[in-house]
Parts: structure tokens; C-alpha cells; sequence
């Protein structure tokens, strides 16, 4: 065989790798452009209090949408990723119809919390109520398509879902219906003519009356990452719901300004979330050695990328791009800059350690750090909150933020010697006596899971759809 035709292979294997994480940030980028559109639509012409209400469910949004990703989406993407295209549409009709089971359940709880609540947050809920069912099932569709491979087709489910919003949305405001009711429900009416262009781009619907066979038949992957991918966010709801009883609405409208302010980064992150676990892998497979070293490049490089932006964002929104995106919530979003790059760039210097945990199927080391970091945020968010009000609560998050990565790259550490496959390196604090430990040394099954190759990829594809949410 001459040297030309052994290399193709390998070049194949980079164009298809090259082509999914065009697809993967293609589409991140349409999915963060629509809700950042919609952000800062709310904030430039409603101000601080509806953008507040707003904020709050949006929060629960992200709460429904990571329950329905850990009990539907995340089996799919472990078990029926690749496979021929009758089985994956016979589990994608079972995965759909779970997440639109979801979004009914928790739509239906949203309507009565809105009901219950009232004002203008109790709108803001009530719009949720009916549109959860659509951006639920919507999402779903976007990783079932990246599950078979079809990255375009959930590019061009996103790039529909704002074409639908953006007029919409405009035509509220001239119609005189410009509030936070009517602007959620544009943007979830997006999100139902995506859902229902789905089926007819994977040629299936959604089966209700299979999800509960779905959820029993995967309960041994769905309740955990559901636990693992609602930490975060119950951590941000309730550090939310108690700033807008400690603080008030307009000062969480202003939190969540700059948050929004951080929108282009959070591309990057969940764009490359579809590739770092995999990646990691891989060098885990041809260099144990290395792959310590490849998660601190992660996060690293990560880290300094947020910095970089969040220099920018300092310098620039003086000069008027802050009013551009924020309209009249630039001037007090304005201070909340720095500590909340600071928040972020300690979650990016903790994202390696993530990473590796994942590549080596330390599926309960992560769990656990997971916990642990939602705990301490919520604790760090409230008491900063009572004791300095609106800054406060953001410089004690950045000071949580870091200490979770510590915490993360200790358990990261545990993993490693709890595995017979990676060495700790001196620089990750100095080795006990005894050195690097075997999987015979282990406690319980953390060892086992950790060698487990099948394991550990099946966590690796979870991961791939977890890092890239909303």
C-alpha cells in the first residue's frame, strides 16, 4: 500500500472530526445568537424589572431543559449514537417523546406557580407554562439529529427557530404587546414550528406513550446525569430566586444584563464542548501520561480566553456598545462586569478537570464534585447577597467559583489514582506514600468504572450534549 493511501484514512477521519465541530459551533452559535437576541431585546426595550421577571424563568427553563436532557437526550447519545437509521428512529421516537412528556409536566407546574405568583413575574411563568412543550421537544431534536451525525439538520432547526422569533418579536412591539408575556411567547412559538419541522426532518414522532419504557429501560444513565446536569443550574435558581427577595427584581434584571454581556464566550465554551471529551479520549488511549496535562491546556486556555473578553467588555461598553445590547441596564450592568469574568474564569479554570473525570469514566467522582459545587455557589451567592448586596453576591460567586476548582481538580486527582491507567504528575499536589495506585487499590467500584473503556465513552458522548447547552 503506498504512504498516500495509508494517510487517507487518517485525513478522512480529520475532515469528518473537522466537519462536526464546524456543524457543533454552527449551530451552538445560532442557538446562543436566538436566546441572546431575545435577552437583549427584553432588556433594551423593557427595562430592568421585566428583564428581571424574565430572568427568573428563563432560570427555569434551564432547569426543565437539563431534567429532560439527563433522562432522554443523554441515553440517546450514549447508546443509539451512529448506529443504522431504523434503530435510531426507533429510540429517538422513545427519546422525543420523553422530553415532550417533560415539558408537559413542568409546563403545567410553571402555569401554576404563575397563577399562584402573579404580577409580572407571574406572567413571565405563565408564558413559560405554554411554551415549554416546544422548547423542550425542540432541543431534543437538535442532539437526536448530532446523534446520527446530522449536525446540519440541527443547524437548520435553530437557523428556522429564529427566523420564526425575530419578526415576531418585532411585531409585538409594534402591536403594542410589548412585554414579557408576549416576548416569551415569541420565542417559544420558534421553538414549536422547530419542534414540528423536526419530525419531519428525522420522519418520526415523538411517542408518549413510550417514554416511561424509555425511562425505565435507561434508569440506570438518566437519574444520574439528570443529577449531575441540575446542579448548576438549581444552584443559579435558587441564588436567583433569593436575590430577587433579598435585592429585587431590577438588581437580578442588572445580574443577568451582564451575564448576557458573556454571551459570545459561552459559544466558545459550549462549542467546544463537542469535542473536548472525545479529544481527551483519545489521548487517553495513546498517551495516559498526557492527558493531565491536555485537561490543564483546557482550562487554561479557556481561562484566559474569559479574560480577554472580559477586557474587552470593559473597555469597549463605555463607549456605547453597552447601551447598544442593554439599553438602559448598560449603566448598572456596567460594575457587575468584572467580578462576574471573574466568577467565569474560575468555572473555565475548573472545566479541564471536568473533562477528565469524564475521559476516564469517574462517573461518581463527578457526580460528587458536582454536588459539592452547587452547594458551596448557593451558599456564596446568598450570603454575599445579605451582607453587600448586588456586588456582594457576585464577588462571594467568583470566590466560590474558584474554590470549586480546586475542589474539582482534587477529585480529578482521586480519579487518576483510582485508575491503572494514568499517573498523577508531581505537579498536581505532591503523591502519598505508595505512589500511584492500581485499580486493585480502589474503594468500592470507583475503580472498575474508571478502566472501564465502554464506560468511559459512553460518558464521554454524554458529555458532548451536556457542555452544549443553552
Amino acid at each position: 500500500m503506498t504512504e498516500p493511501a495509508r494517510g487517507n484514512p487518517v485525513a478522512l477521519q480529520a475532515r469528518r472530526i473537522g466537519g462536526r465541530l464546524s456543524w457543533g459551533l454552527a449551530d451552538q452559535a445560532m442557538c446562543s445568537l436566538t436566546n441572546f437576541v431575545l435577552s437583549g431585546y427584553i432588556a433594551h426595550e423593557l427595562g430592568a424589572t421585566q428583564f428581571g421577571a424574565f430572568s427568573l424563568a428563563y432560570l427555569t427553563y434551564g432547569f426543565a431543559n437539563n431534567a429532560s436532557r439527563g433522562l432522554s437526550i443523554e441515553p440517546l447519545l450514549v447508546r443509539f449514537s451512529g448506529p443504522e437509521l431504523t434503530r435510531w428512529r426507533r429510540a429517538t421516537g422513545g427519546c422525543t417523546g420523553t422530553a415532550l412528556l417533560v415539558g408537559l409536566a413542568t409546563g403545567a407546574l410553571a402555569l401554576v406557580a404563575g397563577a399562584l405568583i402573579g404580577g409580572t413575574t407571574g406572567l413571565a411563568f405563565v408564558a413559560l407554562g405554554l411554551t415549554l412543550p416546544g422548547l423542550l421537544l425542540q432541543d431534543s431534536w437538535r442532539y437526536c439529529f448530532f446523534a446520527l451525525g446530522r449536525g446540519k439538520q440541527a443547524f437548520v432547526n435553530d437557523t428556522v427557530w429564529a427566523i420564526v422569533q425575530v419578526p415576531l418579536l418585532v411585531g409585538f412591539k409594534l402591536t403594542g404587546h410589548a412585554n414579557v408575556f408576549w416576548f416569551i411567547v415569541a420565542w417559544g412559538a420558534g421553538a414549536y414550528v422547530g419542534a414540528i419541522l423536526g419530525m419531519f426532518q428525522a420522519r418520526v414522532l415523538p411517542r408518549l406513550v413510550g417514554a416511561t419504557r424509555w425511562v425505565i429501560a435507561h434508569r440506570d444513565l438518566g437519574p444520574r446525569y439528570m443529577l449531575e446536569n441540575a446542579g448548576s443550574n438549581v444552584s443559579n435558581m435558587v441564588v436567583n430566586y433569593s436575590n430577587s427577595s433579598i435585592l429585587g427584581l431590577a438588581d437580578v434584571g442588572d445580574i443577568q444584563g451582564a451575564n448576557v454581556l458573556m454571551g459570545p464566550f459561552k459559544i466558545i465554551i459550549f462549542g467546544l464542548g463537542m469535542i473536548t471529551i472525545p479529544e481527551a479520549a483519545g489521548v487517553l488511549r495513546r498517551s495516559p501520561r498526557r492527558l493531565p496535562l491536555f485537561c490543564l491546556a483546557i482550562s487554561g486556555g479557556l481561562a484566559l480566553t474569559a479574560l480577554a473578553w472580559g477586557a474587552v467588555l470593559l473597555v469597549t461598553l463605555p463607549l456605547g456598545v453597552g447601551h447598544l445590547v442593554l439599553g438602559s441596564i448598560a449603566g448598572p450592568a456596567y460594575p457587575l462586569v468584572l467580578p462576574t469574568v471573574l466568577a467565569i474564569t474560575g468555572n473555565c479554570a475548573g472545566l479541564g478537570a471536568g473533562v477528565g473525570m469524564h475521559a476516564l469514566g469517574a462517573a461518581r467522582r463527578s457526580l460528587r464534585a458536582a454536588m459539592w459545587n452547587a452547594a458551596i455557589a448557593v451558599l456564596a451567592g446568598v450570603a454575599g447577597a445579605l451582607v453587600a448586596g448586588v456586588l456582594g453576591t457576585l464577588y462571594f460567586t467568583a470566590a466560590a467559583a474558584w474554590l470549586t476548582t480546586l475542589m474539582s481538580w482534587w477529585y480529578f486527582r482521586k480519579a487518576m489514582r483510582e485508575s491503572s491507567t494514568v499517573p498523577v504528575p508531581r505537579w498536581m499536589w505532591p503523591p502519598r506514600s505508595g505512589g500511584h495506585r492500581s485499580a486493585e487499590g480502589t474503594e468500592g467500584t470507583e475503580g472498575t468504572e474508571g478502566t472501564a473503556g465502554t464506560a468511559g465513552v459512553q460518558e464521554q458522548r454524554v458529555q458532548t450534549g451536556t457542555r452544549a447547552g443553552r
